[in-house]
């Protein structure tokens, strides 16, 4: 089944995918700061908060005075200094702000996030933002997989299965909002294995791995499954879209990159033209607070619905999107995941 697309497009999802349109909505928009919601007495959860646009997401949150914030991080010292980071200036409530340990290279503590997640009584809001990349190819440990389709994806994906089972058995008085940190890249990767079968397993391989590409397929995958998993769970229980934060110079997300690779220029080109992680912030926190079912399984863009990669929304593509489905299912064997899963989608 082809995602539905919305008539609300300004521009097709070819003419969306162009660079010049990317690089002149980022020159000609400014997001617009969120003042207008008071998130008192709400719970909400940042994923990948310690530092870039997740740390100014957890800032923007409590200015909105979240009544509970959860922050994730990858370690106990990545979390105190994120707290260090988020006091300046003003007092914060030590029932306020929790901080829990996750690494999303390992699925066991994505399983440990999830069992967790499900103790607590409410989940209103949570923004799903971490991401890496890295200047050669790794290899997870624990799974055998490439790195950025580990953490990027897969991990990511099952973060939001267990989030999404957990408001599924806990609904609150409005659907919960979640929103993933995505990328207009997601159309520019060229997915040259789009025609294997096995799919996930030919991602694993060094031939022609290149750092932007595998990280923009990265953000690819992501939009089909979301929009694929929005067909199944309804807004009613959850209200998911994606955000495009815009490019941004001070994220630390490609620092290994530049290092690796000199990028001075590119650095100067970003200082230049890309937002900062404060203003870049603004676009995710708008989705997450602003936008309701209308948004459910798209993806923002400038602080509005936009076309997703091309290859999201063909019936020729079916075929490549079911195998992406069902592989990224498969893949997830552990007992929590197929509990949610059963309660999500079969």
């Amino acid at each position: 089944m082809s995602p539905k697309m919305p008539s609300t497009f300004d521009t097709s999802p070819e003419d969306e995918s162009k660079l010049l349109h990317f690089f002149r909505r980022q020159l000609t928009f400014t997001p617009d700061d969120v003042i207008d919601v008071d998130l008192a007495g709400k719970t909400a959860i940042v994923i990948g908060s310690n530092c870039g646009v997740g740390l100014e997401c957890c800032r923007k949150l409590l200015e909105l005075g979240i009544g509970k914030l959860i922050l994730t991080v990858r370690s106990k010292e990545k979390g105190d200094a994120t707290l260090v980071e988020l006091s300046k200036g003003k007092e914060i409530k030590p029932e306020t702000i929790d901080i829990w340990q996750l690494e999303l290279s390992s699925y066991d503590s994505v399983i440990a996030f999830g069992e967790r997640a499900r103790s607590l009584d409410r989940i209103d809001y949570a923004i799903i933002s971490a991401a890496m990349m890295s200047a050669k190819q790794k290899l997870t440990p624990t799974t055998g997989h490439d790195e950025m389709i580990q953490v990027n994806y897969l991990s990511t994906m099952l973060v939001l299965l267990l989030l999404l089972a957990v408001v599924k058995e806990k609904p609150g008085a409005q659907p919960a909002r979640i929103t993933l940190v995505s990328s207009e890249g997601a159309a520019w990767t060229k997915f040259n294995e789009r025609h294997n079968d096995p799919l996930l397993p030919s991602l694993d391989t060094a031939k022609g791995w290149k750092f932007s590409d595998r990280y923009f397929l990265s953000k690819l995958l992501g939009q089909i499954f979301v929009a694929r998993l929005a067909e199944h769970v309804p807004a009613s229980v959850a209200v998911v879209n994606m955000a495009s934060p815009g490019l941004v110079h001070d994220t630390g997300l490609e620092r290994e990159v530049s290092q690796a690779t000199g990028g001075s220029v590119i650095a100067f080109l970003k200082r230049r033209f890309a937002y900062s992680s404060k203003t870049a912030a603004r676009n995710i926190i708008d989705a997450v607070v602003h936008h309701g079912a209308e948004t459910h399984g798209q993806f923002l863009a400038a602080q509005a619905i936009r076309a997703m990669a091309p290859i999201v929304y063909p019936a020729a593509d079916e075929p490549i999107r079911e195998r992406l489905w069902k592989e990224t299912l498969a893949e997830f064997s552990q007992p929590e995941a197929q509990r949610a899963i059963q309660q999500l989608v079969v």
